[in-house]
């Protein structure tokens, strides 16, 4: 998975690409967690993003609580059919705000 990190305007979005899976979602988390510090808004750019395993799942969750307990927002945006139907069926789409 490739990962590409972009600021503008106190919004830091993290284009991903190919398949957050247990191989790829530490390199994820390493990244994230800590950028979401309180000071910018976070969107997740999906547009690339081919499958999210429940290991990247657990990252998204992670980077929900930290945003909220840092009283930021994280979006997600450009999510596909295939990835949308696992928030369904997981729940993660009453979690995670999506456009």
């Amino acid at each position: 998975m490739n990962v590409t990190r972009a600021e503008q305007n106190g919004i830091l979005t993290f284009s991903l690409e190919g398949r957050l899976d247990t191989t790829t979602s530490p390199k994820l988390h390493e990244e994230l967690i800590p950028a979401i510090d309180g000071t910018h808004d976070v969107v997740l750019d999906f547009s690339r993003l081919e499958y999210v395993s429940s290991a990247g799942l657990r990252v998204l969750l992670a980077a929900q609580k930290q945003s909220a307990a840092r009283g930021t927002s994280l979006t997600l945006t450009g999510v596909n059919d295939e990835i949308m139907e696992i928030f369904e069926m997981t729940g993660f789409i009453d979690i995670l705000t999506i456009e």
